[in-house]
């Protein structure tokens, strides 16, 4: 492990249960925890009240539980480029994970996973590493970042960009169906396989098609 220094600690996490055990244990490592919030604008506020030494926030955040908590480290880095900001998430945000990493100089900034941090060391030694102003990115985090770079919809097949326009074109999946002069089953199920193709984060259906569209109109 790496010899720590105390540090004075943000954290921002939805969860009670997971913020209070983040907390308990930052505390017996010897850090000071000097706000604990459980949304994105919280936590700019703790940050602008605290100016604490680092930021270990969540991705998904009230009150829309997408990427309030990401969005918000950005934002963070945008005004303090010198502030070290570790994200911690059930999976990774591209759209802007790749936005903090870039962001200021690149150092001081960590993109981990929630289930890869196995061990309690492996987690105080990346907060101390971040704090140092050093870079850690899980390795996940990496190769879906190189993914993004190669055209999202090259894993389509032909039927099923075929689907995605039409989408983007805002038709229903029975208007869909006509046009294609196929079932609405087989219309669904072309569309189940875009959404897992394209990569997309957890969310309801019709936000996973917004996202889709997206991704088809930057291709």
């Amino acid at each position: 492990m790496r010899a720590n220094r105390p540090l004075r600690v943000v954290l921002a996490e939805d969860s009670v249960l997971l913020r209070e055990g983040l907390t308990g244990l930052l505390t017996r490592c010897g850090h000071e925890v000097v706000a604990a919030v459980g949304d994105a604008q919280a936590l700019l506020v703790a940050v602008a009240e605290h100016a604490p030494d680092i930021v270990v926030t969540d991705v998904r955040m009230p009150p829309g539980f997408q990427d309030e908590g990401l969005h918000a480290a950005v934002r963070l880095r945008e005004k303090q480029p010198a502030l070290p900001v570790l994200v911690l998430s059930q999976y990774v945000q591209r759209a802007y994970a790749s936005e903090l990493l870039d962001s200021g100089d690149g150092s001081g900034v960590g993109y981990l996973l929630k289930d890869r941090v196995g061990q309690v060391e492996e987690f105080v030694d990346a907060l101390s590493e971040v704090a140092d102003g050093g870079t850690v990115v899980d390795p996940e985090v990496v190769r879906q970042l190189l993914r993004r770079r190669r055209d999202p919809l090259a894993r389509l097949t032909p039927r099923e960009r075929e689907v995605l326009a039409l989408i983007a074109q805002g038709k229903s999946n029975g208007a869909i169906a006509r046009e294609l002069v196929v079932s609405e089953a087989a219309v669904g199920k072309h569309i189940g396989s875009i959404l897992t193709k394209l990569d997309l984060p957890p969310a309801d259906e019709t936000h996973r098609r917004v996202l889709a569209v997206l991704a088809f109109l930057r291709a």
